[in-house]
């Protein structure tokens, strides 16, 4: 049988860019069809800006990777007209279980709250995600978005101008030149493009060895996140199981120090090491083994003039918290809506400064948790791990210990409290959770969600009144507040107005504002000076 990650799904073809007499230079060009820079190419080609994206490969990725999808993750999924075959395929999860040894010391739910179009987290492998994603890319190009996908095509060169950006380009042809007025690198965690600036990383590299092993088999464990810290199964380690789609679960065995890889990756002592945490009577086969070890670091900058880098090629956590795929599509919802404002001459080019502030805001949030969640999983000293192993203890009949356990504080969207688009809080009564720079909670919203009507324009939310016509906004008025609303986004106030941003942040809140105070709240969410 032919799997997924076997097939060609945008397989070399030359292009009239090869045979051009000079180079021809493109707005936007993606480097990496992963899932970021298949989100930036979908996102930037639904707003009309025409986008090339270059990758050697010609096929998803191989075995799992990412498995985990955040909430956030789907909700930007939405916009860009992939959530429901994501979330359809997905197995959804909001429930987690920690054990210590043979005992569960206590259980929690990520989204006990109501009124979410999108579960707490899917889990999906990640070559379904990048195919449903191309298929989504696909459907676009037929009603004319301007997105060309290149398989086949390696960069070999780049060379960064004032103005542009020059790559050369290797494709099973030879070679040719082609040229962009802004760069977006997404070719991960090696990243060639970052190697050949001579850029780097700052931030920790973990000395453990982690196994992950994808196996089929027909179980019957529910539909949970499960993490173990001293299993009987793997004494003195820890261990982590979820459940993926199409008789997949992914096992996550911690190894230790000092091991021998190849000896570890061997078929056969895999099979021994999940065994032995299965049970003799459970059918099994394994379809993707590696070993990693993982960093916490991130370039000192995302913005370099007209290259800018997103997803793993700018910053790299561990694998707990599912922090990695998730913060990656932040980065590009984050990015292309300036991008476009700049192109279409909106927006003044330090508008995308404001990508590389806010980003690497995010990134240190995620690489502080990651980092936490390391020290906690894996105890440097004996006086830590006493620590570890008492707060699990407790933890098992006492609620104040159960914040302390760290098994991977899971993926939670940024709220970019300092941005330097963001207009001080008007709206002093309102729920801290929707204050300026944070990310807008979903709502039940007549037949649909409130997110379904925020898109890639920025609108001004009127709530309890109506909303004014303001140039460069779309008004969205809704006299009639639920109480779901009334939560998210009022709080003890009767009336508000929200100015959010197309990425769905909130840019701007106040209980009343003029016309002026919202186009200086706009002016300054553009990058220009309120």
């Amino acid at each position: 049988m032919t799997r997924l990650f076997e097939t060609p799904l945008y397989p070399y073809t030359r292009h009239a860019d090869q045979d051009a007499a000079t180079p021809v230079r493109h707005p936007v060009i993606i480097v990496g069809a992963g899932p970021v820079g298949l989100a930036a190419a979908l996102d930037l080609g639904q707003q009309g800006v025409p986008v090339v994206v270059l990758d050697e490969n010609d096929k998803v990725s191989h075995g799992s990777r990412a498995i985990c999808f955040s909430k956030r993750t789907l909700e930007i999924a939405d916009r860009l007209g992939c959530g429901d075959p994501l979330t359809e395929r997905g197995v959804r999860w909001n429930l987690g279980k920690v054990f210590f040894g043979d005992r569960k010391v206590y259980e929690f739910n990520l989204l006990p709250e109501e009124g979410h179009r999108r579960p707490a987290f899917i889990n999906l492998q990640q070559y379904h995600l990048e195919n449903d994603m191309v298929t989504r890319l696909r459907q676009m190009q037929e009603d004319g978005a301007p997105i060309d996908l290149r398989g086949g095509s390696k960069v070999t060169a780049i060379d960064a101008h004032a103005d542009h950006v020059a790559l050369t380009v290797d494709t099973p042809e030879g070679p040719y030149e082609i040229e962009a007025e802004y760069l977006v690198a997404c070719d991960g965690a090696g990243s060639p493009l970052r190697d050949k600036l001579g850029l780097g990383f700052t931030g920790r590299v973990f000395e453990d060895n982690f196994l992950i092993a994808d196996v089929t088999m027909q179980a019957d464990f529910p539909t949970e996140r499960w993490f173990w810290f001293d299993p009987p199964f793997n004494k003195g380690q820890s261990a982590l199981l979820h459940k993926q789609p199409d008789g997949v679960w992914r096992i996550d065995l911690q190894l230790g120090w000092d091991i021998d890889r190849d000896k570890e990756k061997d078929p056969e002592r895999v099979k021994a090491r999940v065994r032995q945490m299965l049970g003799p009577d459970v059918e099994f086969e394994l379809e993707w083994v590696s070993i990693y070890t993982f960093q916490c670091r991130r370039m000192e900058r995302f913005r370099h003039g007209r290259v800018l880098f997103a997803g793993d090629a700018a910053h790299q956590v561990s694998p707990f918290g599912a922090r990695g795929a998730n913060s990656g599509l932040q980065d590009t919802d984050n990015l292309c809506w300036k991008l476009r404002l700049v192109l279409a001459g909106e927006a003044p080019d330090s508008l995308l400064d404001s990508y590389d502030t806010e980003r690497v805001e995010a990134a240190d949030e995620n690489i502080l948790n990651s980092s936490r969640s390391t020290d906690f999983i894996t105890p440097k000293s004996s006086t830590s791990r006493l620590f570890r192993d008492a707060v699990l203890d407790l933890s098992e009949h006492h609620a104040f210990a159960r914040p302390l356990v760290n098994s991977g504080r899971l993926s939670v969207p940024c709220i970019h409290a300092g941005s330097p688009l963001s207009t001080p809080d008007a709206l002093p009564t309102g729920p801290a959770r929707t204050r300026p720079g944070a990310p807008c909670p979903d709502a039940p919203l007549g037949n649909g969600y409130l997110l379904d009507h925020l898109g890639s324009t920025f609108t001004l939310l009127a709530l309890g009144r109506d909303a004014p016509e303001i140039p460069g906004t779309t008004p969205l008025s809704l006299p009639d507040i639920t109480e779901d609303l009334k939560t998210r986004y009022l709080g003890d106030a009767q009336s508000a107005l929200y100015l959010i941003r197309p990425d769905q942040h909130v840019a701007a809140r106040w209980a009343d504002a003029t016309p002026d105070d919202i186009q200086s709240a706009l002016t300054r969410a553009k990058g220009g000076h309120a």
